[in-house]
């Protein structure tokens, strides 16, 4: 998962080249998720989530170059509701923002289990524990966000180094205790389930839409965009593979129930690991959750300045104001999807699964933006074509959790006509 914001300040002339937009787009798509979603998609399907795995990143290739190509013919730090709005005028780019902008209550409690699952595999207290380290970081960062402190970009990029680190040191650790015989069953839920363990895994390789906020940056858009692009696929496919592959290999039948898998990775050869991955997870989801709350606060108060959300919530959308009442309304709501979850007895799942269709419907705009806004470029035409295949397959293993986007569609539609927005000229975020 991504900022909805550029992940760093505009510089005042285009500086960017393709070495410095890798690291970018590689920070922007690498997330939580890796902490915990490898153990999810084994629970769910097996050593057959590593299928899942492979087809997601077979997947982001053409993703990741129709919005590479969008973002060098359309540089707009609007992204996707940018060329959603260009496209096919102010409905569809209204459903983006609030795709993004709802995505944090329900996606900020996973991404915060997440961090509570490592500490409470470091220090115990289970559930107890994990819940409350959820509340603390986002209670914690929201208010953070309401007193105005941000992440720089600089430390963002630092936290996505740290989970590098983190993620080569477990796979490099604990692959000589990797064992052919934890293969086996290998689709131990049948073949069905790969799809159910690739619409959690969406989550993973969300943030392919992120280099389009910033094309405008690049200093050469139509070659160092491709060229960023092509190297943050194939370095971000070789992590997940081979987390994911540790993970089914060396944890075998654990694998599945492992609350803290790179944890229990890096125990086979660090001692005084599970209190390392401890303290790395909860900077990392920090830093993330930082960026998110910071970002989507923002999009809510630029959203309700320009129509899209009812005007109470703009307060904060100029620059270098605190968006409070769009930074409470995202707590609120956030607090509130823990509560339910605890309440319920619910893993993360469900609200992982939630923000994934939520990611899922933004793909399938941005794709179908692509298909016409590059219908004149021949050699894009079938890579946008592929594209438009590989969203619309996101799309069918979310499954019934479309229901939720749906919902908003409808808001959207009725919203728009209610404010008789501009058909072509709405505003963008």
């Amino acid at each position: 998962m991504v900022p909805v914001t550029d992940p760093v300040p505009p510089a005042p002339t285009r500086a960017l080249g393709a070495l410095q937009g890798s690291a970018l787009y590689i920070g922007a798509v690498l997330g939580t998720g890796v902490i915990a979603l490898p153990a999810l998609a084994a629970k769910t399907a097996g050593p057959a989530s590593l299928i899942a795995w492979l087809g997601l990143v077979v997947l982001s290739v053409p993703l990741a170059a129709s919005f590479a190509a969008l973002g060098a013919r359309h540089p707009d730090a609007g992204g996707v509701s940018t060329y959603a709005r260009r496209a096919f005028g102010a409905t569809p780019a209204v459903l983006v923002g609030w795709c993004f902008y709802f995505a944090i209550p329900v996606g900020a409690p996973a991404a915060a289990l997440f961090g509570g699952d490592y500490v409470a595999a470091a220090v115990g207290g289970g559930r107890t524990t994990s819940f409350t380290v959820a509340a603390a970081l986002i209670g914690g960062l929201a208010g953070a966000n309401a007193l105005g402190l941000h992440a720089s970009a600089r430390l963002q990029l630092v936290l996505t180094g740290v989970l590098l680190a983190l993620m080569v040191v477990s796979v490099a650790v604990s692959v000589p205790h990797a064992r052919t015989r934890n293969l086996h069953p290998f689709a131990p839920h049948g073949w069905a389930a790969i799809g159910s363990a690739g619409a959690l895994l969406v989550w993973s390789f969300a943030g392919w839409e992120a280099i389009t906020h910033l094309a405008g940056e690049f200093a050469r858009p139509h070659r160092d965009l491709a060229r960023a692009t092509g190297v943050a696929v194939i370095v971000v496919g070789v992590l997940y593979l081979a987390v994911a592959g540790a993970t089914v290999t060396v944890l075998g039948p654990a694998a599945g129930s492992a609350k803290a898998p790179l944890a229990d990775l890096l125990a086979y050869g660090i001692h005084g690991a599970r209190a390392i991955a401890a303290v790395m997870a909860v900077l990392l989801t920090a830093g993330v959750m930082n960026a998110y709350f910071a970002g989507a606060a923002k999009l809510g108060a630029a959203l309700g300045r320009d129509g899209a959300l009812p005007a109470w919530i703009a307060r904060g959308s100029v620059a270098g104001e605190v968006p409070r009442r769009s930074l409470a309304v995202m707590a609120v709501l956030a607090l509130g999807s823990l509560a339910l979850v605890a309440a319920a007895h619910l893993d993360v799942r469900p609200l992982v699964l939630l923000t994934s269709a939520q990611l899922a419907t933004v793909y399938a705009v941005g794709v179908a933006a692509a298909i016409k806004l590059l219908a004149d470029d021949r050699r894009m035409r079938a890579m946008t074509l592929a594209a438009g295949v590989a969203a619309v397959l996101l799309l069918v293993v979310t499954g019934p959790y479309l229901l939720w986007p749906g919902a908003l569609a409808v808001a959207a539609v009725c919203f728009v006509r209610r404010k008789r927005l501009p058909r072509r000229d709405a505003p963008h975020w």
